[in-house]
């Protein structure tokens, strides 16, 4: 049985796309489930698109997302190197091989005389403006141009590229293990060009070649690399390498939070959500952009929504650890259609993982708030906080965030608990209240809950008409976590501390409205 070997091959020109992540996330996961081979390969030919940095960000992203890597950069293996501008010996190796295997040949085509060829073709009304079998013998190249005269053009240093001769006629067939047969029409293929003028190969060329030497097995790629496809074929048929062709599978589109069109950026940047895994400043432009980590997102809780952006377990289970998603994870379950992005579902998969994580781990999400904010906190006090919060926040920042009033007492009261709950009864509940808290022997949940209620009771009202302004009064807000917890963290001298400063204020607000 052929060896499983996938590769994740991006090009450092910029973030790296949660849609790259999901792209290499499927890899990984198909690749661990088989006992295959996991591969980054940097694909860097087009240097004019290179942008510092973003190599290391791709690795760094990998590295926080928990996609492993067992080869290429940053790793090493038996096939480096790994980037593909310190591999041009091999590509132009193979390109002239197809040149004398008769399925390349060399263009000397200026930049006008491809323009000339263009405005011919429109003005003739031919849909596709392109260099192909059906233009090829009208242009400047090894085809059109004898022998002798070919040779002194390369000798001379006279610019050319090499373009993939692509037959005439016939098809070209390959089976997607997403979208079943893929047919093409060779008349619908041009001679792409394999190597550039500066020495440097496509990433038709360098792609297929590299898949070749680094035995890929399977080629798992986002849908916009499908019209490339047939083109990969022909150069493996071209090369004699069919019987090694890798299997293919392009996988749906991310779309837009409505479905209609692409994810991109903008629509991220409009929508104010994050759309890389870190944090990315562009050196070109210096814009920033906060990554899905700085958001507070856990790597754990982003890897399992992008899981389901395409792929299904075909059950309803929806909580998968990186492990369960290895053994049911399988390519078969992968639709066609593409996947919404919905980032309310992103933040509602990190509410689960914050509610699975340890009190020591929300502690810790606590301190680091905490210590930003110089503010100390005992260990117990914080346990207690993160036990009564968990089912309320969203990301790490909010236990701290939500909770301020447990360190801080509020500056701002929700006005309209006030105008409509502040009443003469509220004030002689909250001034019996005070004297009823200073003396009671213990200060906790249960005592809390029965001087409250004998309290209002003793003045013939009932609990429930003052327990939205008690919290107002406590914790600024009108709703929050279990208000006797609250007040039981708090203690006993803050909420007299409160109660006091609510009965004064309040009833200034009160006489002033």
């Amino acid at each position: 049985m052929k060896e499983i070997r996938v590769r994740f091959a991006p090009s450092p020109t910029g973030a790296l796309h949660i849609g790259g992540v999901r792209t290499a996330l499927y890899n990984y996961l198909f690749a661990r489930q088989q006992g295959g081979t996991m591969i980054l390969r940097i694909e860097d030919t087009d240097q004019n698109r290179y942008v510092p940095g973003a190599e290391e960000y791709i690795i760094e992203s990998l590295k926080w997302a928990g996609i492993g890597i067992d080869e290429g950069v940053g790793v090493g293996g038996p096939h480096a190197p790994y980037r593909q501008s310190e591999r041009k010996q091999f590509y132009r190796k193979y390109a002239d091989q197809l040149i004398s295997s008769g399925h390349a040949y060399y263009a000397f085509d200026t930049e006008a005389e491809l323009e000339a060829m263009r405005e011919r073709l429109k003005k003739a009304g031919v849909d596709h403006q392109q260099y192909s079998s059906f233009t090829r013998m009208t242009m400047r190249n090894s085809l059109t141009l004898p022998a002798a005269e070919t040779e002194n053009l390369i000798q001379s240093g006279a610019p050319y590229v090499i373009r993939l001769k692509v037959p005439e006629s016939g098809e070209i067939r390959l089976h997607d293990l997403i979208r079943g047969e893929v047919v093409v029409q060779m008349s619908e293929l041009d001679d792409k060009v394999l190597m550039k003028s500066d020495g440097m190969p496509t990433y038709h060329l360098a792609n297929v070649v590299d898949d070749y030497l680094m035995k890929i097995s399977h080629v798992i790629r986002g849908e916009e690399w499908l019209p490339s496809a047939p083109l990969h074929v022909l150069l493996y048929k071209s090369f004699g390498w069919e019987a090694d062709m890798p299997q293919f599978a392009h996988l749906p589109l991310l779309l837009k939070p409505d479905g209609n069109g692409k994810l991109s950026k903008r629509d991220a940047d409009r929508m104010g959500f994050p759309i890389f895994p870190l944090n990315w400043t562009d050196p070109n432009t210096g814009e920033k952009s906060v990554g899905f980590r700085e958001a507070g997102y856990l790597p754990e809780a982003l890897i399992n929504f992008l899981a389901f952006l395409g792929w299904n377990p075909g059950t309803e289970q929806e909580i998968f650890s990186m492990e369960e998603l290895i053994k049911t994870f399988s390519i078969e379950r992968i639709g066609k259609a593409g996947a919404r992005f919905d980032i309310q579902k992103a933040t509602w998969f990190n509410e689960q993982y914050i509610r699975l994580k340890p009190v020591e781990v929300l502690v810790k999400y606590l301190n680091e708030q905490l210590t930003k904010e110089g503010i100390a906190c005992s260990p117990e006090k914080a346990a207690k906080i993160v036990e009564v919060m968990r089912e309320r926040v969203s990301f790490p920042k909010d236990f701290f965030q939500q909770g301020r009033y447990f360190f801080q007492a509020p500056t701002a009261f929700d006005s309209a608990v006030i105008s409509k709950k502040w009443n003469t009864d509220a004030a002689k509940f909250f001034q019996a209240l005070v004297a009823a808290l200073q003396g009671t022997a213990r200060f906790d949940v249960e005592t809390l809950k029965v001087t409250i209620e004998n309290v209002a009771a003793g003045l013939g009202i009932k609990a429930g008409q003052v327990m939205q302004i008690l919290r107002v009064a406590i914790t600024g807000s009108s709703s929050g976590p279990d208000l006797m917890m609250t007040i039981e963290i708090i203690g006993r001298e803050e909420t007299l501390n409160r109660l006091g400063f609510a009965l004064s204020n309040f009833q200034i607000k009160a006489t002033a409205s």
